[in-house]
């Protein structure tokens, strides 16, 4: 059924109830609207209505006086809705009893309609009630319609109130006629709502919640031991316990931008989007200190390699060192003392820091900067060092060797280059990923490391060698165990993902082979053309470049296949007038170009139109070529072949074709014979050059062994003159020197 209504406002959801005679409509503004769906029985006055409409306003819409001629939908009310937020969706239920809808926020709407039983019942109390006050029939008829209206046949419903935003909903009634309401929230948490007609009111029965984060990881830290993982999100940081994957705290907190242990793993540090640092009990959950560190955000933390201090860099343009220290508290115990921390040092930078990262040994800070560059300095005079310089766009992570060798950063641009810490010299730059990269970490004791993008893939690299491994969404943030043997990283689509090292050894080429066989099938299967798997460095590669010679070349090609088309046309009738001794048709004439090259037939003129063009544009000009004019060439190519013309040229053109068609070669039925007979006369003529070659070498040893007896070296005099003439002029060039 379809149904045009023409409204100002847009509409954005719809349910069609009352065996479908309501259609209820929901807009961007606070209505819920109802209409009245009527049906017309009369074909004939339907059919005359429709005549005198278009007559008299000439329209040319057609689709629309078909809907009108046979349905009619009119207005009758709207019922008002508590938010002025656009609807989202509508539902009803399987009876088409209630209905309901959910807005951008956390609340939806439900309507019920009234029991046939109530409404007739009423109705009939309405009517008594005015033929007591003496109306007549008709009048009493006119009434009866009234009667139908919004308020009559539907009931609002009191709101229904979620956690979060409601992504989607359903409802059901249960066995005692209550309705039972299912929301999915945009947290990734479901709620179940029991509404009750004798309480007039809806009931949060059930919430199924995941102990995952609510938005995106966006830190990542492992503790002393490798036994306990912190992730810190917008809401929370939570404790993991790494051997059975489960949260085992959970703490709120700022927006955490970044996050460590501190050592002896009993304390956390978070820095926050709002520049401060907080500092967390691990056994109890609870917040000890919020300490205002920065006046932007807290973009990296770093813990000293000695654990006594360590570095805040933020969006302030300051590097801040923070010293742990223990302080009385007596909110938090009376017997004991807690930790807490105080500011050292300020380093002041000319723009804002993004990573800050101490050296293994301590010896060196390294400062990543939105200016694109990188600085270090010594740690304890903070004197400058190097100046790192080379990304396009700003470094966002970094991370130095165990041995105090390399550095690697990467950024924005997608690049990861590898710095030496000696000279600050840039050893390497890859192109690593196909967006920005999100974190670098080296593997300890070794020059292996890791790096995530937001191109939702892990890569492990050691010069040009990588794994591959990948998430659902970007990712965000990444880190390494103490022993290297396990990786976590979290992403935009709220996981946590740990990776461990196996014994199973991993041979690159065999993974890049699987993946070649993944991606031919997957476009075989979807009809893209791709060059099969393997075919790399080769000549079908290299094509690529559309130049002028190779368009006109194309353009040549072409123009002769429609000349062999059309003589062929004339040949195929001409042999039919011989048949039929038709007279009337004038005599076949000779093209005049094929007269200009000698009346050559039109296979051998294609032919010769190919040899023109040069060697090094013939695969271009090939590949400009449309498939129509491919399905012509593959059976040109069989005549030449058949014939013996230019068996090379022809082979070299037909394995171009084969490896740039060869899904739509192979996918098209009427090719199938003629590349069957290829197939079969190209190995004859292959074979029959192959002899001839072989034929010509043989006689050429044994020309050069007759020579050879009557001691004559086969070109060997030439090469005893060539070798005395360059002897002579190195004598010379020695004398002059």
């Amino acid at each position: 059924m379809w149904l045009m209504i023409q409204r100002i406002i847009q509409v954005w959801g719809f349910v069609v109830v009352k065996n479908e005679t309501r259609l209820i409509t929901g807009c961007a503004d606070s209505e819920l609207r109802v209409w009245k769906i009527q049906y017309k029985d009369d074909r004939t006055e339907r059919r005359e209505e429709t005549r005198k409409r278009k007559t008299a306003t000439q329209s040319s819409q057609d689709d629309v006086g078909e809907i009108e001629e046979w349905l009619s939908c009119t207005m009758i009310g709207s019922v008002m809705r508590s938010s002025t937020d656009r609807v989202l969706s509508l539902y009803c239920d399987l009876s088409r009893t209630y209905i309901g809808c959910h807005y951008v926020r956390n609340v939806s709407s439900c309507i019920r309609r009234r029991k046939k039983k109530r409404l007739a019942k009423r109705r009939k109390k309405i009517l008594k009630k005015q033929r007591s006050q003496g109306l007549e029939a008709d009048e009493l008829t006119i009434s009866e319609n009234v009667l139908a209206t919004v308020e009559d046949e539907i009931i609002k419903l009191p709101d229904v109130k979620a956690t979060s935003k409601i992504r989607s909903f359903d409802f059901a009634l249960n066995s005692n006629n209550d309705l039972k309401i299912s929301l999915l929230l945009h947290n990734n948490s479901v709620e179940f709502h029991v509404f009750s007609d004798e309480k007039k009111d809806s009931t949060n029965i059930l919430s199924i919640k995941t102990p995952g984060h609510r938005s995106d990881v966006r830190t990542l830290s492992f503790n002393s031991d490798d036994s306990c993982i912190l992730s810190g999100a917008a809401e929370s940081v939570k404790l993991w316990n790494r051997s059975t994957q489960k949260c085992i705290r959970t703490m709120s907190s700022g927006y955490c931008l970044s996050a460590f242990f501190v050592p002896g793993d009993r304390h956390v540090v978070v820095g926050t989007k709002a520049g401060k640092l907080q500092i967390f009990d691990v056994s109890s959950g609870s917040l000890l200190e919020t300490v205002d560190a920065h006046d932007g955000a807290i973009w990296s933390l770093c813990l000293a390699p000695d654990n006594t201090l360590f570095a805040s860099g933020s969006g302030d343009k300051d590097v801040k060192f923070w010293e742990f220290d223990l302080i009385t508290d007596e909110n938090y115990s009376t017997t004991s003392q807690r930790l807490s921390i105080c500011h050292a040092r300020t380093l002041k930078m000319n723009d804002g820091v993004m990573c800050v990262k101490f050296s293994p040994n301590q010896k060196f800070i390294a400062v990543a900067l939105l200016d694109f560059t990188m600085k270090i300095f010594f740690t304890y005079t903070l004197k400058f060092f190097l100046s790192l310089y080379g990304h396009k766009l700003p470094v966002v992570t970094m991370d130095i060797s165990t041995d105090n060798v390399l550095l690697v950063s990467g950024g924005v641009d997608k690049n990861i280059k590898i710095w030496g810490l000696d000279f600050g010299d840039c050893r390497k730059s890859i192109f690593a990923h196909d967006d920005s990269v999100m974190a670098v970490q080296f593997v300890p004791k070794t020059h292996y490391f890791f790096s995530a993008s937001k191109d939702k893939t892990i890569k492990y690299w050691d010069a040009d060698r990588f794994l591959h491994e990948g998430h659902h969404s970007e990712i965000w943030s990444l880190a390494i165990s103490h022993d290297g043997e396990s990786v976590i990283s979290g992403s935009h689509d709220k996981s946590l993902r740990l990776w461990e090292r196996t014994d199973e050894p991993l041979f690159v080429e065999e993974e890049r082979e699987m993946e070649r066989e993944a991606a031919y099938e997957e476009s075989a299967v979807t009809g893209v053309e791709t060059i099969i798997p393997g075919e790399q460095d080769t000549e079908a590669v290299k094509a690529g470049k559309k130049t002028i010679e190779t368009i006109k070349g194309a353009e040549r090609i072409m123009e002769a296949i429609e000349l062999y088309k059309e003589e062929r046309q004339k040949e195929l009738e001409h042999k039919a007038s011989q048949v039929t001794k038709d007279k009337t048709l004038p005599k076949r004439v000779v093209h005049p170009i094929l007269s200009a090259f000698g009346n050559v037939s039109p296979v051998q003129y294609v032919l010769l139109v190919v040899k023109k063009v040069k060697s090094s544009e013939l695969e271009e000009s090939l590949l400009v070529l449309p498939f129509d004019y491919v399905i012509d060439v593959l059976k040109l190519l069989l005549e030449w072949i058949k014939n013996g013309w230019e068996t090379e040229l022809s082979c070299r053109c037909l394995f171009f074709l084969l490896r740039i068609h060869h899904n739509k070669i192979i996918s098209t039925p009427r090719l199938l014979p003629v590349i069957d007979s290829i197939r079969s006369h190209c190995r004859s003529r292959v074979r029959e050059m192959k002899d001839t070659v072989g034929f010509n070498f043989a006689g050429l040893q044994f020309i050069q062994r007759q020579l050879e007896n009557r001691d004559v070296t086969f070109f060997g005099e030439t090469r005893k003159e060539t070798g005395t003439n360059t002897k002579k002029k190195k004598t010379i060039v020695r004398k002059f020197r």
